[in-house]
């Protein structure tokens, strides 16, 4: 089992703070609010419908913490002058496990948040707390996988230092077309 984390990213001159802990019950109606957003649906299945849905969603990422084998994140922003967070994304780090030379980032953001820098942000935090945490147990590299038809998704790997290594072939219904595998290695 892997401890539950809290991470903080610095506000930017141009961008508020982030929070990123895991998922909590409280979270559900917020997740409703940002899964209704036709561009999110486009790349996430399937979509939370509902607060009951959300709530099954929410209990499946902190089952994840507690096998440890899914870390998911709930990425929250946090307004200057504000104790308020608002939920602006999630990012999920799979299979991190003794032993295990990869394992496999994942993430989306809300409408609110896109364009804004909030991912590669998040992801950044996310892949330094990995090879942090996991790079002892043999951690060697994190995967990003995104479909072929995403730019914007290939452009946040980019960003984040994620490099281009291959495409993949379509795996439906999961992954219903050909996808772009990105590749970080930890800093030298």
């Amino acid at each position: 089992m892997t401890a539950p984390a809290v991470l903080h990213v610095a506000a930017t001159p141009d961008s508020p703070a982030l929070v990123l802990r895991p998922w909590r019950r409280e979270d559900a109606s917020a997740l409703v609010e940002v899964s209704g957003d036709p561009g999110l649906r486009l790349w996430e299945t399937p979509g939370v419908d509902d607060d009951a849905h959300a709530a099954r969603w929410v209990r499946v990422q902190q089952q994840g913490w507690a096998a440890g084998n899914r870390l998911g994140f709930a990425v929250l922003e946090v307004q200057p002058g504000s104790a308020q967070e608002q939920l602006v994304g999630s990012v999920v780090l799979k299979e991190a496990a003794p032993g295990r030379p990869a394992a496999e980032v994942g993430y989306w953001t809300a409408a609110r948040a896109r364009g804004r820098g909030v991912a590669p942000r998040a992801l950044e935090a996310v892949t330094a707390w990995a090879f942090d945490s996991f790079e002892v147990d043999g951690l060697e590299r994190l995967e990003l996988l995104h479909q072929v038809d995403n730019p914007a998704s290939c452009r946040v790997a980019q960003k984040s230092g994620y490099d281009f290594d291959r495409i993949l072939p379509a795996s439906p219904p999961a992954f219903p077309h050909d996808g772009h595998l990105h590749v970080r290695r930890p800093s030298a």
